[in-house]
């Protein structure tokens, strides 16, 4: 019996430059955007190796490169390194707070100085405010906007969809004056595994990893962490 997946119409994009091997083009199947998409479908993808840019539910189809892995933390079992200990105790200070209400005003300037310092060349073909907000929501999407705050300063936020079994990190910016002594982005995931663990979820998906790629390379850094590779998540550390 076919599942709903094998029933969906796919699309592949035009062949344009890949964003993380600049040598390579890249090509991506991208779900019929008239599908009434919702959260329960979407958790079923992910766990194929789908993501979603804004409403756009989508993987990696390139002709000739498969380097793009679906990845995921199984939160039962992680192990932190010793850095990521220090990590962990160095930000306890921090205060966690939850946004449902989608992009704020609030998010404009430390995204912008964000990009501005660590993405120049963002892979975002428009990183403006207005495209990322567009990047980051969807109608359909559980999306929570975890803000991180250092004495009422809003230094961190994590757009994490909440998925049936685990949370999907989409997208993560914080202010880096801060960020070399305190490294956000790797408090941000080990956050959200222990905030899978209090809701009851089984894993964290950070996205997908690019062996070659420095910019994905910090994925590998959790242990452990699978990756869907020909169809079944085999561990990759």
């Amino acid at each position: 019996m076919k599942s709903l997946q094998d029933t969906l119409r796919l699309f592949a994009t035009y062949e344009h430059s890949c964003p993380y091997l600049p040598e390579k083009s890249a090509v991506n199947a991208i779900v019929d955007p008239k599908y009434p998409m919702n959260m329960s479908m979407y958790s079923q993808m992910i766990n194929d190796g789908y993501r979603r840019s804004g409403k756009q539910v989508y993987r990696p189809y390139c002709p000739d490169c498969n380097e793009c892995i679906a990845t995921r933390i199984p939160v039962a079992k992680f192990s932190p390194s010793r850095s990521q200990k220090r990590i962990w105790k160095r930000n306890q200070d921090l205060i966690v707070t939850e946004n449902h209400k989608g992009f704020s005003e609030e998010y404009v300037e430390l995204y912008t100085h964000y990009t501005d310092t660590r993405h120049a060349d963002s892979e975002l073909e428009d990183d403006s405010v207005e495209n990322f907000a567009l990047f980051v929501e969807t109608d359909w999407s559980d999306t929570i906007f975890y803000e991180f705050r250092k004495d009422e300063q809003l230094v961190c936020v994590a757009a994490v969809d909440v998925l049936e079994r685990g949370l999907s990190a989409v997208y993560t910016f914080f202010d880096p004056d801060i960020s070399s002594k305190r490294s956000l982005g790797t408090y941000a995931v080990l956050w959200e595994i222990e905030e899978a663990k209090r809701l009851g979820l089984s894993y964290v998906y950070p996205g997908y990893w690019i062996k070659e790629s420095p910019k994905m390379n910090y994925k590998t850094r959790f242990h452990p962490i699978y990756g869907r590779v020909n169809g079944q998540w085999i561990l990759l550390n």
